[in-house]
């Protein structure tokens, strides 16, 4: 069979490949392949996220990322160059309910500020008069039903009021629909089953029907699949990127539950939660480590539905924060996959000790949030070109080589 030859190889077609390839492709001329081994675009994390565009992170290089990626989601059309695109974001603000006195609600508004986020610091019947739907109670919550719970509101509260939530599969669609344009080549059902070396540079990959495509540059972007394609290479990644089960619950959201409902992070309940795009379900998931501990040994293979349990504790925490919500019908939920840096839960991103081979690996669940910014980042180190929308934050935050970062919490909140 013929070799085929590209500038640069994507193995993974999620919104973290699609999105590097896109931003490569409108700031240079470079042939781009993009290959994944899915029937459809979005068949792993990214079809799966929350894709909420929270800002608020423990250090500031991530406040700055999740912020440049936040002008990238509020000025869709103009990013992607489609004039009708299908992703939409819903800017219905992020509500942090955390375990937080005044002044330390006080000092994250403040850092938030400083870096361009429209960030608030409200009270109780701040709350009360911009979210009638959302209790203020902050009294943790006994999510088991053992101990009765008194409520006591909260007086400290902290909203993001300039981001919310996009369409995680609508992204996808419309920059794959971008950098095709650009002249980006997207294959489906293209399994990549090895990775070629020729003396210690990687030179191109192998498909699983035979074909070979040799490429000046690998990039694997193949979420949970990564160590696969590490293995392939022949890399030895010190970092344990884990692919882990993470659970969801949707439900209906009566029209006669008070709106407006923002994203919600509850500490007393350990969830998160937003409505979706239409407004007529709510989606929740939890905030809590011990959430985000089940190892998956094989992506391919593995329990796709919530956890009875998960949703029968979950759903009480929910109606906490919500006590208009009705006890009636039967929630649902399904479970996708992290890959979980458990190190210091902050991907590996750029170039590796092997020649013409880079990773975009390990984003703990904050791909989604990360994905704009983590190929801006790229496609600079590639090209050696600027473009709008681009940051400044270095690449080299997230160097493979680079020693683990202090971060006390190690979830999806870090």
């Amino acid at each position: 069979m013929a070799h085929e030859t590209a500038d640069i190889v994507i193995i993974g077609g999620g919104i973290m490949g699609m999105s590097i390839a896109h931003q490569i492709a409108r700031r240079s001329s470079l042939s781009i392949i993009v290959l994944d081994k899915g029937a459809g675009l979005g068949e792993g994390s990214t079809g799966g996220s929350s894709a909420i565009t929270r800002q608020r992170y423990t250090r500031v290089e991530n406040v700055r990322i999740a912020r440049d990626g936040n002008v990238i989601w509020r000025n869709w059309s103009q990013y992607t160059g489609l004039a009708d695109p299908v992703g939409r974001f819903h800017d219905i603000g992020v509500l942090w309910m955390m375990h937080d006195s005044e002044d330390e609600v006080a000092y994250d508004r403040d850092r938030l500020v400083a870096e361009g986020v429209d960030a608030v610091q409200i009270d109780a019947d701040d709350l009360s008069r911009m979210y009638p739907g959302v209790s203020a109670c902050m009294v943790p919550f006994d999510l088991t039903g053992e101990i009765e719970h008194e409520c006591a509101d909260g007086n400290a509260f902290l909203v993001e009021r300039d981001t919310g939530f996009f369409d995680a599969t609508g992204a996808l669609l419309d920059v794959a629909t971008a950098a095709k344009a650009g002249g980006v080549t997207v294959r489906l059902r293209s399994e990549v089953v090895d990775v070629i070396s020729t003396g210690s540079r990687v030179t191109g990959v192998r498909l699983g029907d035979g074909q070979v495509i040799d490429a000046g540059l690998v990039i694997n972007a193949a979420g949970p699949w990564c160590n696969r394609i590490n293995e392939m290479a022949g890399l030895e990644v010190s970092w344990p990127l884990v692919p882990t089960r993470i659970q969801v619950i949707y439900r209906a959201l009566p029209i006669d539950v008070p709106r407006p409902i923002p994203v919600i992070c509850d500490a007393a309940g350990g969830v998160y939660f937003r409505p979706e795009a239409g407004d007529g379900q709510i989606i929740v998931g939890s905030i809590l480590e011990e959430d985000e501990l089940e190892e998956v040994d094989d992506p391919d293979h593995y329990n796709v539905a919530a956890d009875r349990s998960f949703i029968d504790i979950k759903i009480h925490a929910l109606h906490h924060r919500l006590p208009a919500l009705p006890y009636v019908g039967v929630p649902g939920g399904m479970a996708s996959l992290y890959t979980v840096n458990r190190a210091d839960v902050l991907p590996i991103v750029g170039p590796t000790a092997i020649d013409g081979y880079a990773v975009v690996n390990g984003f703990s669940g904050h791909g989604f949030k990360e994905s704009q910014i983590i190929g801006s980042m790229m496609a600079q180190w590639i090209t050696g070109e600027r473009a709008s929308f681009d940051t400044d934050v270095p690449m080299e935050f997230f160097s493979i080589d680079r020693d683990p970062i202090d971060i006390a919490d190690h979830n999806v909140l870090a």
